[in-house]
């Protein structure tokens, strides 16, 4: 197998090898077999993997990085960076956007997610909601501000996941890791004073009881209370 294209190879279907291989390594992004921080095989064991020479494998991989879909690390191999286009093109846009911009975004999808979770979850999903939060629940009593952010994020992952619609989980996916951000800088304005406070409790219970009514009530009430830790911060970073 020659290294390169030639005009034959753009003639067949799938267009040319370099394409063909960019496919095959999207497929295996997409599928999950190689997932988001993976590494992903040397060089030499994609040539082989795909039948085509190093050449072809070069190019495709430089494409893709240029993509934002992986990331090439000098003397440490490639990761996958994103999941999909859609989401590399997201992490591109979100490396310019404001923090208030992207808590817009992150409380209009999940209070879109609420009342969806309350009736489309299933028992799996259940399980997964109320485990983030007991788990979130035991890091704040202990004080674990990084296992804190992780559990609140799960949380919310939890039920977008479980709202059944699989291009609102997506697109919250592909933000995830800016709503990691946003808990993480709103975590030291998190207290129990906050108005709703309690909206995570609330939230959980109502998708239990499969009230879509109280997820919605709930879920905003969510979004005062992160407007509330915003407006502290601000005051904070003001004195």
């Amino acid at each position: 197998m020659s290294d390169t294209d030639t005009p034959l190879d753009a003639a067949r279907p799938g267009g040319t090898l370099v394409q063909r291989t960019i496919g095959h390594i999207e497929r295996s992004i997409e599928s999950g077999e190689w997932a988001v921080g993976d590494r992903i095989p040397a060089e030499g064991q994609l040539v082989e993997t795909f039948g085509v020479g190093r050449n072809t494998v070069r190019e495709a991989v430089r494409a893709l990085c240029h993509t934002g879909l992986l990331e090439a690390r000098r003397g440490d191999g490639t990761y996958v960076r994103a999941a999909s286009d859609l989401n590399a093109a997201l992490q591109r846009r979100l490396r310019r956007a404001e923090l208030k911009h992207i808590l817009q975004v992150r409380l209009a999808l999940e209070r879109e997610a609420a009342p969806a979770a309350a009736l489309h979850r299933g028992e799996d999903d259940l399980a997964r909601i109320l485990s983030a939060l007991l788990a979130r629940r035991r890091a704040d009593e202990r004080g674990d501000r990084a296992a804190y952010v992780d559990r609140d994020l799960e949380f919310h992952r939890a039920i977008v996941a479980a709202s059944g619609n699989p291009l609102m989980t997506e697109l919250y996916e592909s933000i995830v890791e800016s709503v990691r951000d946003t808990i993480a800088s709103l975590r030291p304005n998190w207290t129990s004073e906050l108005p709703g406070a309690s909206a995570h409790d609330d939230l959980a219970e109502a998708i239990a009881r499969r009230d879509p009514q109280a997820a919605t009530e709930a879920a905003w009430a969510h979004t005062r209370t992160v407007e509330a830790a915003v407006e502290r911060m601000a005051e904070g970073d003001q004195g």
